[in-house]
């Protein structure tokens, strides 16, 4: 590569030279090339001074290869037509033998139930590919993915620039969860109930504000804020608090802790769309595409009631 340098040639000269020999014109390569006639000729006097021989000679009005332009164009076939697949082929992807690493941002209230189903689904898949977890929520996912710091994000988003993709995956309601060995709340909760009790709430603020009293602006008895809804089982397990919590969570959080319950809350309050976000650099990637495919699928299976 050095020498190379060393003798200034450019390698597109190659390519216009393989044109002008496969045409035997300067004429029909220029119109090939859209370039001007002046233009292909002067390529090919740079190219003939760098390789330090001529590479045409005239016959009738045509050119024809010299023996050093024969020789020339015989070794660059092979490597240009190499070049040429290796920027217009699709790019492959072998699930079974694929080592990539992807980075998934997720928020903490898809981590939970999402990771481990699409670890399972990798397993079966991809066994080799390898996934690294990083927390986002919608008020650091836009710099993640302007960083290329994750390959995907699935979380709730407001405003993103335009080079992000996004796919809503669905829109989760929220209910009430409880540990029904301390709080006994009848099977039709209602809203004095449901405010007459204390809660646990999940605040990224870091405050005793949740999305009951962002949402509809109605204040909760608050008797403790968490930064996460992972911990909000280990909570209200073994306590009398009530606990607001996407759909999603509840499934999950029962897995763990099968002694507590849910009710439908006495009021609307649907979440904001959950969201499948990715940098539009990414659309050709065919491991980000798998990755895709497999999130979108277990959404769609959730929101159906499969999962």
């Amino acid at each position: 590569m050095n020498e190379v340098h060393g003798r200034d040639l450019d390698l597109n000269l190659l390519r216009v030279f393989m044109v002008v020999a496969s045409a035997g014109s300067v004429t029909r390569a220029a119109a090939q090339l859209y370039l001007t006639q002046p233009a292909v000729s002067a390529a090919m006097r740079r190219l003939a001074t760098a390789v330090g021989a001529p590479l045409f000679a005239r016959s009738g009005r045509g050119l024809v290869l010299t023996p050093r332009g024969e020789q020339l164009f015989a070794d660059v076939l092979p490597h240009l037509s190499a070049m040429i697949d290796a920027a217009l082929s699709p790019p492959e992807l072998d699930l079974g033998s694929s080592t990539r690493t992807l980075k998934l941002g997720l928020s903490d209230a898809m981590e939970g139930w999402l990771l481990p189903r699409l670890l399972h689904a990798f397993e079966e898949l991809a066994p080799r590919m390898r996934v690294v977890s990083l927390p986002v929520q919608f008020r650091t996912v836009s710099k993640a993915l302007a960083d290329r710091a994750i390959d995907l994000a699935v979380t709730v988003a407001d405003e993103l620039p335009t080079s992000v993709r996004r796919q809503t995956l669905f829109h989760g309601r929220f209910v009430c969860l409880f540990d029904p060995r301390r709080a006994r709340l009848p099977r039709r909760l209602t809203k004095h109930d449901y405010f007459a009790r204390e809660h646990v709430v999940v605040s990224y603020n870091g405050d005793l504000r949740g999305i009951v009293e962002d949402m509809l602006h109605e204040q909760r008895r608050v008797r403790c804020s968490v930064s996460s809804f992972s911990l909000v089982g280990a909570v209200v397990s073994g306590s009398a608090l009530l606990a607001t919590v996407p759909m999603v969570v509840a499934r999950h959080t029962l897995e763990l802790y099968p002694e507590l319950e849910t009710r439908t809350l006495p009021f609307a309050l649907e979440g904001t769309a959950m969201e499948m976000l990715w940098p539009a650099a990414g659309d050709q990637d065919p491991a980000s595409a798998f990755l895709r495919e497999q999130v979108g699928r277990l959404c769609r299976e959730l929101a159906r009631g499969k999962l």
